[in-house]
């Protein structure tokens, strides 16, 4: 019994030993199965480009859409225009009917609590009454602060107090691919949202008809349509990023691209608007043009860096500072530039007699120059909201010796930009040149005032237009 007893036990025992021994050598052999553990795991997952302090897990569109709405204002313009009927002038000598009432929309962001509205100028160009709509439904009749064709934008103003308003974000910050809100009133469907991303900055899209146009738009894709003009571009805090502009649509309804006015550039047209009533442009004095392959190709440019200076102006900061047409800037005030939008951006950012430092590369070397910005007539001091005179209804500029030449005159002022008032009435384009004014020479914009402040009853008008036709014009101030 006892030799029984002790052969099961070592029976067990080499029993137990082999498979101790066998799942020894199964789990050197065998390759681990594979498991997924769940359970207090955080992925290292990324969100591009969350502001600091976000919880990814809680990432939405709510907070910001919730801040902007309330104010985004619908703005409603009103206008009269005259039709002409060439079988009416035929039969009676005048062709003019009755002038009809003309209705605009479009969008507006507040930008504070005592009533102050920014819009893009093409929304209020030529009318006569600005109404805007509140999200909350209240109506006010607004005041156009000021206009600045050159960016596209304008200011408005209504009488009410504490107003809700979108705080200013930075557009420098921006970075391409951070998602964008743009708020506004597309079809007249009050507070839309849409949302998007960055896709550019810097661009320059030739949309604005201005000779002295400053383009440096911020491209998103967040679905803008006709009405969303003047609304509001705002990051995912809900912070206004820029005023929503132009699209491109070759059916003029959204096809992907958007640009909006950079808050950078909207700041400074707002805060000369409010000081100045008009805006207080800074200019380098130089022709340019975007550095391309074929460029620096013709120009044996070695690198593809910078702003190419075609030419500068005579009287301009550029030239009086030492720089040279061939030069190509890098920077101004230490920040690079690489298109003529982001140099245009820069030096907007600054007034007249304001002081820059512009790096430029010349034959290879890199200099910098210690410039004295001016401004459109080439003097250092600000201009006066009298320039948009009252009366006349325009602004004025003084021409390049260039544009003398070509021509014709030994003098004249071109008409820049009209508005309502007595040269737009008998009929005046932009770009006409005043040569004279009741006779007398008109050499500068200055020259024009004193004629037309030392005038008292009726002003007759000579001059051309850039296709070589000459006008007359005459009315009375009264």
């Amino acid at each position: 019994m006892i030799m029984k007893t002790r052969k099961l036990l070592g029976t067990f025992l080499v029993a137990l030993i082999g498979g101790i021994i066998a799942v020894f050598i199964y789990a050197r052999i065998v390759p681990k199965e594979e498991r997924i553990v769940t359970a207090n795991i955080q992925q290292p997952y990324n969100f591009a480009n969350l502001p600091a302090g976000m919880d990814p897990t809680t990432f939405n569109f709510v907070q910001a859409a919730q801040k902007s709405v309330e104010a985004v204002v619908h703005v409603k313009t009103q206008s009269t225009r005259q039709a002409y009927n060439p079988i009416l002038d035929f039969f009676y000598g005048d062709g003019l009917r009755d002038a009809q009432p003309v209705l605009g929309f479009g969008s507006g962001v507040i930008i504070s609590e005592d009533g102050y509205i920014v819009t893009n100028n093409h929304v209020v160009e030529n009318s006569e009454k600005v109404y805007v709509t509140l999200n909350d439904k209240r109506e006010f009749e607004a005041e156009v602060v000021g206009t600045d064709p050159s960016t596209d934008l304008a200011l408005l103003k209504v009488k009410e107090e504490g107003l809700q308003f979108i705080p200013w974000g930075d557009s420098d910050a921006l970075q391409v691919g951070e998602w964008v809100l743009a708020v506004g009133n597309p079809f007249n469907l009050t507070s839309t949202v849409t949302a998007g991303i960055v896709s550019a900055k810097g661009k320059n899209i030739g949309i604005i008809q201005d000779q002295y146009r400053m383009e440096s738009f911020i491209q998103t894709d967040a679905a803008v349509n006709r009405g969303n003009s003047g609304g509001a571009l705002v990051d995912i805090r809900g912070n206004l990023v820029g005023i929503n502009t132009a699209i491109i649509s070759p059916s003029g309804g959204y096809a992907g691209i958007s640009f909006a006015v950079p808050v950078a550039i909207v700041q400074k047209v707002v805060k000369d608007l409010i000081e100045f009533g008009v805006v207080q442009r800074a200019i380098l004095g130089v022709s340019i043009q975007e550095i391309t392959a074929d460029l620096a190709k013709e120009k044996d440019i070695d690198q593809l860096e910078g702003v190419y200076i075609a030419e500068v102006r005579e009287d301009g900061a550029a030239k009086l500072a030492g720089i040279q047409a061939g030069d190509i800037i890098l920077s101004v005030n230490g920040v690079l530039v690489n298109s003529p939008g982001e140099l245009q951006e820069q030096v907007s950012r600054y007034r007249p007699n304001d002081k820059v430092v512009v790096e430029i590369k010349r034959n290879g070397k890199t200099k910098q120059f210690d410039v004295t910005l001016r401004n459109l007539q080439g003097k250092t001091s600000y201009v006066s909201a009298g320039n948009f005179d009252t009366v006349l209804g325009a602004r004025f500029e003084n021409l390049e010796k260039n544009e003398k030449n070509r021509l014709g005159v030994k003098y004249g002022v071109r008409v820049a930009e009209l508005k309502s008032g007595k040269l737009r009435a008998e009929g005046v384009k932009e770009g006409f040149i005043i040569t004279q004014i009741n006779n007398k020479p008109v050499y500068t914009v200055d020259d024009l005032y004193k004629i037309i402040k030392g005038t008292d009853g009726g002003v007759y008008i000579e001059g051309i237009y850039p296709n070589g036709v000459i006008q007359y014009y005459a009315f009375g101030l009264e």
